[in-house]
């Protein structure tokens, strides 16, 4: 696999970082932040933050930011690793398809919506390095990570929520099928939380393995063998992993 499309795979399975801006207050320092983000259907990360905060004020004075994502923290310096660096661009907190995708991965943050002072940002990647281990790593361009053929206004974009909206509704025990098939999980349920051009999430919960009652929750991220731009392709892709988790 090549390192750039290694590296957007990567990015796909995390919704957290770490976000450094240019300090206001004290000029010159970097200041680092917790951000969670969930990727647009061109793999750029989408923030939502308040005016009141910190990295907001240092980001309206200069947008140039950086974002490190990384797999567990058990072991930081053997497990992959990826740094974006870009600018930060406010887009339209009312686009709807975004919000609900950005919902789905963050439900916690609906009353965020009603208040003024929070807004989209869009981090538009200019480069990035990657790591995925050791003697594999690689500066990347933006434009191999944020693919234009898969673009924010996408037909998939705007027919993702009804997609989710019919596997939620009509299709959990294929999810839950997808589940035990492609990575060897039995979930008790399963709900799909984003598809795009290169798979889709999905949150499950699972009984708790240390001898503890009830369950707990993680998302599981699914990749497809070829990259889908519509719900037609979507429906084919699904199908054709349903019809190998029967066999």
């Amino acid at each position: 696999m090549a390192l750039a499309s290694e590296a957007l795979q990567f990015l796909r399975t995390t919704q957290s970082g770490v976000l450094s801006t240019f300090s206001e207050k004290f000029i010159g320092y970097p200041f680092g932040s917790v951000a969670p983000f969930v990727l647009d259907h061109s793999g750029q990360p989408i923030i939502l933050i308040s005016t009141i905060a910190e990295h907001t004020k240092n980001i309206m004075a200069n947008p140039k930011v950086s974002l490190l994502v990384f797999a567990g923290d058990d072991d930081l310096q053997a497990n992959a690793r990826l740094t974006i660096i870009g600018e930060a661009v406010k887009i339209d907190k009312e686009n709807l398809d975004l919000r609900a995708r950005y919902l789905r991965y963050f439900p916690q943050a609906a009353s965020y919506f009603t208040m003024h002072d929070f807004s989209f940002y869009r981090i538009e990647i200019a480069q990035t390095r990657y790591i995925a281990g050791f003697g594999k790593m690689g500066w990347i361009a933006g434009d191999e990570i944020a693919n234009d053929n898969f673009s924010v206004d996408s037909p998939l974009a705007s027919q993702e929520t009804a997609i989710i909206e019919h596997m939620n509704a009509d299709h959990v025990e294929s999810m839950l099928a997808y589940c035990k098939h492609f990575h060897q999980i039995t979930a008790t349920h399963a709900q799909m939380l984003g598809i795009d051009s290169g798979g889709f999430d999905v949150k499950v919960d699972m009984p708790n393995t240390n001898l503890q009652a009830g369950t707990y929750t993680k998302t599981i991220r699914f990749s497809f063998d070829q990259p889908i731009h519509d719900a037609q392709s979507a429906r084919l892709a699904l199908v054709g992993m349903s019809k190998a988790a029967k066999l």
